[in-house]
């Protein structure tokens, strides 16, 4: 068992290397943005990327998934029939409702929340999104080939693009809120640049119309799944904004991008568990051995999570080399959202640990049903709480609504695939973090919250945990060491 916990352990800094830099590099934006932009602006900005992450699933059309699903077993067609079906539909969807959306701003303005003085950046999030959409499925063709260095590559290449205009642009040149708009523009659109020699050997203008109707069968169906999960995850930002204000948008977008860490270990951790799982279930101790990774990840979710509480007030007011703060200062009221920020990608993190059994026995058709589940709740506690809490309220929505996926997860994959996880140390280890924070909590605006009685909690909460036995030096042992990762990286449209 240790050495497929050491594995995993090996698989997730090796997965994980690009996707910790794409992110990282993107959250270098959030310091410029809030030290340059008032709150009101920011929020525009960030609503309009929220609208833009929704619009997505419907210039993709689940044709990625669709193109991982065929190319790689060539059941119908051939190797450039499989790449260009799906590359030329994408292509053609998305030229025309960018074009829709770049001819018509001001018509359609009032449907993004924006007025007419804003009207204008539609145009360059329609670029972002056709352009974003025409990579899909050349971005997938590096993934199923295994070319996981390519695809790293020119990720990082558009993110330092753009943040390279950014500064530019806002910095040098003064620009306003377009200028974050542009350089995404221009970052997608360099991307698609470069990815023309491939497309160019892979596409061939044949019509197969048995894969294509194939393919529309498989794909289509993918789209209410994609819908559930983007509202999940921005759909709290139109809602605020209908709500409330841009003002209150921006401050909880600033404060929100501030469980940065929390989100990257999950992304990270992600990216390696689904191929690795799916390798480890022929173990006869399979079953043994997803349970104690379980425990170890809740362990390490919570020492994340309280660390992060107890500190960013701290770090956002150390004063940063450029100039200002790790977000300005006219966002910090909103710092009081971060641990239920951080509290609903635990719920997540969690929620991505008990996919193990629906993968395994092939019952994925039950996540878009949970994922709707989750999207409904978030609605609903929006509309319910905003009105009240404001911001707080959007927060305790987006984790309610993972706590609900991670309920419905958990009695889906039970049903087909028990897993007896070690429950008695999980709720251990759960009222540990409960109880440190707590305190934490109960001594604000005394000498007792300073940053030196913040690590005298954290010892307090070690202190538990192995006083107890929860987790061991054995069991953190197990995290180290090296193991040959398995050569292949299972795409997660295949798993």
């Amino acid at each position: 068992m240790r050495d497929k916990i050491k594995s995993l352990s090996k698989d997730t800094l090796i997965y994980g290397t690009s996707t910790v830099i794409q992110r990282f590099l993107a959250f270098i934006l959030v310091p410029l943005y809030t030290n340059t932009f008032l709150p009101a602006e920011f929020g525009i900005i960030s609503n309009l990327f929220a609208y833009i992450a929704i619009l997505n699933v419907f210039f993709s059309i689940g044709f990625e998934s669709g193109y991982f699903k065929f190319a790689s077993s060539l059941e119908l067609g051939s190797k450039k029939e499989n790449f260009s079906l799906p590359f030329f539909s994408v292509f053609i969807n998305s030229l025309i409702l960018s074009s829709i959306i770049f001819f018509l701003p001001y018509t359609i303005a009032p449907v993004f929340q924006l007025d007419a003085a804003h009207a204008p950046l539609l145009r360059y999030a329609s670029l972002i999104l056709f352009f974003d959409a025409v990579v899909l499925i050349p971005f997938a063709y590096l993934r199923l080939h295994r070319r996981a260095k390519q695809f790293g590559l020119l990720k990082v290449i558009s993110i330092t693009i753009n943040i390279g205009l950014n500064i530019i642009l806002i910095f040098v040149l003064k620009w306003g809120t377009e200028a974050v708009f542009i350089s995404n523009a221009v970052a997608s659109g360099v991307t698609f640049l470069i990815f023309i020699p491939l497309i160019l050997k892979n596409v061939s203008f044949t019509f197969n119309k048995e894969l294509y109707k194939e393919m529309l069968r498989f794909s289509l169906p993918i789209i209410p799944a994609g819908i559930g999960a983007s509202f999940v995850q921005v759909i709290d930002r139109p809602i605020l904004t209908y709500l409330t204000d841009d003002t209150t948008v921006g401050i909880y977008q600033a404060n929100y991008r501030l469980g940065i860490l929390m989100m990257l270990f999950v992304s990270i951790y992600e990216f390696a568990w689904r191929p690795f799982f799916l390798q480890t279930a022929k173990e006869a101790n399979a079953k043994q051995i997803f349970s104690k990774i379980m425990t170890l990840f809740i362990f390490a979710m919570c020492v994340i999570f309280l660390f992060l509480s107890f500190y960013l007030e701290n770090i956002i007011k150390i004063p940063m080399p450029f100039r200002g703060y790790l977000i300005g200062k006219s966002y910090w009221s909103g710092i009081g959202i971060v641990p239920i920020v951080l509290a609903g990608y635990l719920m997540y993190g969690i929620y991505v640990n008990l996919m193990a059994g629906i993968y395994i026995e092939k019952k994925t058709k039950y996540l878009p049903l949970i994922t709707g589940i989750g999207a409904a709740v978030n609605v609903a506690v929006n509309f319910a709480l905003i009105p009240k809490f404001g911001m707080t309220g959007a927060a305790y929505a987006t984790l309610v609504s993972y706590f609900a996926m991670m309920v419905g997860i958990y009695i889906t994959s039970s049903k087909f695939y028990k897993i007896d996880y070690e429950f008695s140390k999980i709720y251990l280890i759960a009222f540990s973090t409960i109880a440190t924070f707590a305190i934490y909590s109960f001594t604000a605006g005394t000498v007792l919250h300073e940053w030196y009685f913040k690590f005298v909690y954290l010892v307090l909460f070690f202190v538990l945990i192995f006083a107890f036995k929860i987790v061991t030096l054995k069991d953190i042992k197990s995290l180290r060491g090296i193991k040959k990762p398995a050569k292949q990286i299972v795409p997660d449209e295949l798993q």
